[in-house]
């Protein structure tokens, strides 16, 4: 069954609902004092990890939409995109706010011992980038260059797990599978844009038949 657009208007319904619901869990948490001996920084990984959630389906939209020949579906992925960027501001703010309580000064000092943090900070310039150009307004004036810019979100994909992975001390496993599902993500659409460019290359039969010299 193809998607139509009364089936993407509930779709995108129920992504705010699963999208919003991990935000009122957590505060719901904080609330009750659910969020173990360091609040602060269940916070900042709680929200991190909603981040990454949410660039991780972004990601997926696109292959499974080619995949089942939904192309309505790909309407959701701007939607999504702003989510990311909603969960990776509300990482930010917590990690400002909440450690080192905006004192400015103090977040040199973090980027020096915490080299992670300005892969992060790149991270979040692009997904910056990304969410202020998500316009269809914008994406008509800026024309070739948006898609340049919008294909840094596989950039993004990969340095925000590889921050994940630093910023932790011993539990690695769960940024390593980050970082190998955002690989596989990765390998994926390289392997689509190689069968594009191998469809539209013309034959050596058509480059004989339209060459004035033979």
């Amino acid at each position: 069954m193809k998607l139509k657009n009364k089936h993407i208007k509930w779709l995108k319904a129920l992504f705010h609902l699963i999208a919003i619901t991990p935000i009122v869990a957590l505060v719901l948490l904080v609330m009750g004092d659910h969020v173990g001996g360091e609040p602060v920084e269940y916070i900042i990984h709680y929200t991190g990890i909603g981040a990454l959630n949410a660039l991780v389906l972004t990601l997926i939209i696109s292959p499974l939409a080619k995949r089942f020949k939904q192309g309505a579906l790909l309407q959701t992925r701007r939607l999504i995109g702003l989510y990311v960027f909603a969960y990776a501001t509300l990482h930010i703010l917590s990690f400002v706010a909440l450690d080192l309580l905006f004192e400015w000064n103090l977040l040199w000092q973090e980027i020096i011992n915490r080299p992670y943090i300005i892969v992060g900070a790149l991270s979040y310039v692009i997904l910056f980038l990304l969410a202020i150009t998500s316009l269809n307004s914008v994406r008509r004036k800026m024309g070739k260059r948006w898609q340049q810019l919008h294909n840094t979100v596989y950039v993004a994909a990969l340095l925000i797990p590889v921050h994940f992975y630093w910023s932790v001390k011993s539990e690695i496993i769960e940024p390593s599978i980050y970082i190998a599902i955002m690989l596989g993500l990765l390998a994926l659409r390289l392997g689509q844009l190689a069968k594009q460019k191998t469809k539209h290359r013309p034959s050596s039969k058509h480059k004989v038949a339209a060459s004035p010299l033979r």
